[in-house]
């Protein structure tokens, strides 16, 4: 048996370089959209082609011209369809093309009092139950969703976030949006997820908006729960839940400090906690 296909003897390195990166990019394409609505959209979409094809080879003539305008305006409510996620596609890549200049910078001194500041401020709101939504900004600018609270321009401080989630203030139904080593606003309202929240049973609206904030940036969410005091991280998308100190010592760490793992390993040195009880042997604050 022979090959006489001349496409074979025509492949050459371009062409298999081609292939790679056409692969490459239909795999971060289903990796996007896994577990979204999309991969329900996009099934329908196929079945469709499937029944356009089968009337086009049958030459249903009526049923081949109704699929013939209807693809043309699936090919242009697609790009409203699939709006979400074509943000957080734009936003990773942007995300790719950033990395390793991002926004948060901090010395050793700095980290570790912010750090301990969030730490002490999500267990006084853990024990009291207090519901309580505070977003780490990272690379991606949150200026837009700042500019619909109520600036604060105010170093972080557990007594500063205490008062902002007290029940009885104006400001404790929505985030408080930490800059840096700043809160930046108070009472922001978030973009609540597209997403079913089925897998988190028992979560509701607060977590809905931490995760819709996480999908369309790089920030850092917690959640404290109104109902059951747990404390939670979104991040990317996905929801971190029932964190005690150590864990949230350690997602604040990994996502909010954005230097190289070198810098990190050389830089913080944070006091071992260990369970929401307390932080230091005398039980004060950071400002006692």
């Amino acid at each position: 048996m022979t090959l006489s296909n001349p496409l074979i003897y025509n492949v050459n390195l371009k062409d298999i370089v081609d292939i790679v990166l056409v692969a490459i990019l239909l795999y971060y394409f289903f990796l996007l959209i896994r577990g979204t609505r999309a991969v329900q959209i996009i099934i329908g979409v196929g079945v469709l082609l499937i029944l356009w094809a089968l009337s086009y080879a049958l030459k249903l003539e009526t049923l081949y011209w109704i699929f013939h305008y209807l693809f043309i305006g699936v090919v242009v409510a697609l790009p409203i369809v699939f709006q979400p996620e074509l943000r957080r596609a734009l936003g990773h890549l942007g995300r790719r093309a950033m990395m390793g200049g991002g926004m948060v910078r901090f010395d050793e001194k700095t980290f570790t009092k912010v750090t301990d500041e969030l730490i002490w401020t999500v267990k006084m709101l853990s024990q009291t139950r207090t519901g309580a939504i505070i977003v780490l900004e990272r690379d991606v600018g949150l200026q837009e969703y700042m500019e619909k609270g109520t600036p604060i321009h105010a170093d972080v401080s557990s007594k500063l976030l205490l008062s902002i989630f007290m029940p009885s203030t104006p400001l404790h139904d929505g985030a408080a949006i930490i800059r840096g080593d700043q809160v930046a606003a108070a009472g922001v309202y978030l973009p609540l997820s597209d997403e079913p929240l089925s897998k988190y049973k028992g979560l509701g609206t607060r977590h809905r908006a931490a995760i819709g904030l996480s999908e369309q940036s790089d920030a850092v969410v917690i959640i404290v729960s109104e109902e059951t005091g747990i404390v939670s991280v979104a991040f990317e998308g996905k929801l971190y839940t029932n964190l005690g100190e150590d864990e949230l010592k350690e997602k604040i760490q990994k996502y909010f400090y954005t230097r190289t793992n070198e810098d990190i390993a050389a830089m913080i040195r944070i006091p071992h906690i260990n369970t929401w009880g307390g932080r230091k042997k005398n039980g004060q604050s950071p400002e006692e």
